[in-house]
């Protein structure tokens, strides 16, 4: 029989941990939560000192029973459920629950206690860092008490969200419609996609141009230089005539090199992955949504089957903003890198990086739990999506101890200085690098999102990787040819994954933990949808920020849920009393509360008059509010059910969206079909709805590659994803997460391709067929051909 019981969270982390801690130790899995606040009411005393009534999840009663059982035939049980205030409240409560257990045994039998232990059982916290035998036999040889003040963090959050979540949810539910949800985090990081949204609507583009030259000298290869300086000012016109005459005071030279400036640029390694830098990138370079990257690292943290190893944890714990990493891993990564690329790319010491202020440092970085692991060697036993995730989290721990990149920057500058001209006459300007030594970019190169990519058409941005011909000061150049180029300023870029995230942790809302569900929650409860990628707002999402921004503006406050994060932070230190912290934010909120359910606007019931005439009846269309946003519709309803979409003009008026044609007519009655959208995703229906219901996706022009009968339509997937598949599903079970082209593979000649995007920011042409590697490289704008009905 086992002396000692070990409780973690989930069956496939008990499964290693039994294998390595053999006979003499039980591990049972809590499969997470055991016990939580219920469901069907607040759960939260808050004229009693914000007291919790935490009941047994109804799923977890019978875990929770086989845990209590086995705690009654043992001296010792070690609660490791994951090291972080999820874990420790899971824990906490398993510890309660085998206590109150045991004070029920003065009621027992004598004969049922004669096989019981005689001392009282020892309850003991341990932390895994790693599922490792190493990382196991450190955890066990080191128990812990459990931690009151971290509990209490977790306590009080569960009470904040609750105390938000229960009171706003009903009031939206009054006042917009059933269904909706509203929380402490989410509604502010849909207010932040929101605000983005109206900066891009406010935004005024200004027009500025360029002048770039092309030079050739003695050597190849010709080069571009952009006007810089005029008379020893910044120049930049504003519009095409002031580039004309600039154009033409420099055309006829002439042009001499002026300076040759050359310096080495170092470029330092990056830190291993925090949980939201291994989000960011594994959304940027792997297109791997974060929910599923953290559902992923768990697999690989909890252990994957190794043959001759057993079951063994590939990387440490994946929830933590630490940049710590343990001695021991330093001395063998650095062993790694001098073994397989020496000591060019070995730093003198180990690199250090610094943590942000407000991270915790519990736990190391993300990194492999050993160096014996190559990504190749375990290949065969991972699936795709971990092997990719463990490979990008082996090269950036690798790469994070290497040394600096380093390159040769080249600056010159050409002069032309010719009659008439300004004093210090026209400087034009060029840039480039040639790389000097590889250093850690050997291993690995950190992906950028789109919108930071250089931009070959904005004279502000210089490309640094342009290759420039060998010059000396005072050498005379030759004009191939001047290029002037109209701009305009762009409004800030729309969030996408990985860059909301960035915005969530610089910004201090949420935790490392909370990061991936955030984004989650607010594409589930389409308050917010992707479009190619970027986070647009619904209509959904603004009326409901607008609403609770009116009525709640501290809550809706970035810097005020940032404020409590570090409150939370403060608990779990033990510099602040959780109930203190309670009672600061919920007295002024249930007066906001208050006054909301009188002064919010209902919007459910209110019929905002438009003046439009109805085109079915000649009633007025007015405005309603539905599942996806705002519409109109005809204030005649339910007799006449005529429905628009709508736009406001910059000056409050209301106009009618005129439907997009499809181009074909109903095959059921007749009438023109019109296109419509669905989570972002397009389809064609009939303009007689509702008395005609008829409608198809929309198909992209490209016939199934797979069957060659049905076409490639757009789709969207229970998560608000979309993606293309034949038109003849089931019976045509091709699918792709990437719009497919008309081009045929020059490998293997499969007749789709689809553009992808490099880590650099330039695009190919890849082929759609699972395995093949053929490319295409686009020689200009590409053309992907977009269905229309017919």
């Amino acid at each position: 029989m086992a002396k000692s019981l070990v409780v973690v969270e989930s069956p496939a982390k008990a499964k290693t941990i039994q294998k390595i801690l053999g006979r003499g130790f039980q591990v049972l899995s809590s499969m997470g939560h055991v016990m939580d606040l219920p469901k069907s009411r607040i759960g939260v005393d808050v004229d009693n000192g914000f007291e919790p009534s935490y009941v047994v999840i109804k799923d977890r009663k019978k875990v929770l029973g086989d845990i209590l059982e086995a705690a009654r035939t043992v001296t010792t049980v070690y609660l490791a459920p994951d090291p972080d205030r999820e874990g420790e409240a899971i824990a906490w409560h398993i510890a309660e629950s085998i206590r109150a257990d045991a004070l029920k045994k003065k009621g027992r039998k004598k004969k049922e206690d004669a096989a019981k232990p005689k001392t009282p059982v020892e309850i003991r916290r341990v932390m895994f860092h790693e599922i490792t035998k190493k990382g196991i036999t450190q955890g066990m040889a080191n128990p812990l008490d459990l931690d009151r003040q971290r509990f209490d963090a977790q306590q009080a959050r569960r009470i904040l969200d609750r105390l938000v979540g229960y009171t706003l949810s009903p009031l939206l539910w009054n006042k917009v419609q059933r269904g909706l949800s509203a929380g402490r985090v989410q509604s502010v990081a849909v207010k932040i996609v929101c605000d983005r949204e109206k900066q891009i609507g406010a935004f005024l583009p200004e027009e500025y141009w360029s002048l770039t030259a092309r030079f050739s000298g003695a050597l190849p290869p010709s080069f571009l230089a952009r006007l810089s300086e005029a008379g020893g000012e910044k120049v930049r016109p504003r519009t095409g005539d002031e580039t004309q005459a600039l154009k033409a005071a420099v055309e006829n030279g002439p042009f001499a090199v002026k300076e040759v400036k050359k310096k080495t640029r170092r470029r330092s390694a990056p830190p291993p992955f925090t949980t939201s830098k291994l989000q960011q990138e594994a959304s940027r370079s792997l297109r791997m949504q974060p929910y599923k990257t953290m559902m992923v690292a768990q697999t690989l943290y909890e252990g994957v089957d190794i043959p001759g190893a057993g079951l063994v944890g590939l990387i440490t714990y994946m929830r933590t903003d630490s940049l710590r990493v343990a001695d021991e891993a330093l001395l063998a990564v650095r062993d790694h890198i001098r073994a397989t690329y020496g000591e060019p790319y070995l730093p003198e010491v180990p690199n250090q990086y610094k943590n942000r202020k407000s991270a915790q440092d519990a736990h190391e970085a993300i990194r492999p739990t050993s160096m014996e692991y190559a990504p190749e060697q375990v290949k065969s036993i991972l699936s795709r999506d971990q092997f990719r995730l463990y490979e990008l989290i082996w090269k950036r721990f690798v790469a994070s101890q290497m040394t600096p990149a380093e390159f040769d920057q080249t600056t010159i500058d050409i002069l032309c200085d010719p009659a008439g001209a300004p004093a210090g006459g026209y400087l034009f300007r060029a840039t480039g690098s040639v790389p000097r030594f590889s250093g850690y970019l050997e291993v690995y190169q950190e992906s950028v999102d789109a919108d930071a990519t250089t931009s070959a058409t904005d004279p502000d941005k210089e490309d640094p990787d342009t290759q420039l011909p060998p010059l000396a000061e005072g050498e005379r150049l030759e004009l191939a040819e001047l290029l002037p180029a109209q701009h305009f300023t762009q409004p800030p870029p729309r969030f996408s994954e990985s860059s909301l995230i960035k915005e969530l942790e610089e910004q201090g809302i949420g935790r490392p933990s909370t990061f991936a569900s955030i984004v989650k929650t607010i594409k589930d409860r389409l308050y917010v949808r992707l479009e190619e990628g970027r986070f647009r707002p619904t209509e959904l999402g603004n009326v409901v920020t607008d609403l609770l921004q009116s009525s709640f503006p501290r809550v809706m406050a970035v810097s005020f849920t940032a404020l409590m994060e570090e409150e939370l932070d403060q608990i779990e230190e033990g510099e602040r009393e959780f109930r203190q912290t309670l009672e600061d934010f919920y007295k002024p909120f249930s007066e906001e509360l208050a006054e909301a359910h009188i002064a919010m606007p209902n919007v459910k019931n209110e019929l905002i008059a438009t003046g439009i005439p109805c085109t079915a009846c000649g009633g007025e269309m007015v405005i309603r509010v539905g599942r996806a946003g705002r519409f109109l519709a005809c204030r005649n309803y339910p007799e006449c059910k005529s429905t628009a979409n709508f736009r406001e003009t910059l000056d409050g008026k209301v106009e009618i969206l005129p439907d997009e044609a499809a181009g074909v007519d109903c095959d059921k009655c007749g009438k023109p079909m019109i296109v419509r959208r669905w989570k972002g995703a397009r389809y064609i229906a009939c303009s007689g709805y509702p008395d005609c219901r008829n409608s198809k996706p929309w198909p992209t022009g490209v016939k199934c590659p797979e069957c060659h009968d049905g076409d490639m339509v757009e789709r969207v997937s229970r998560f608000g994803k979309m993606f293309f598949s034949c038109s003849r599903y089931p019976d045509c079970k091709f699918a792709s997460w990437t719009k497919p082209i008309a081009l045929a593979c020059p490998e293997c000649g499969f007749p789709a391709m689809t553009e992808r995007t490099r880590k650099s920011g330039e695009t190919l042409i890849a082929c759609l067929r699972k395995g093949c590697k053929g490319r295409r490289e686009p020689a200009g704008p590409i053309a992907v051909p977009d269905g229309n009905a017919g």
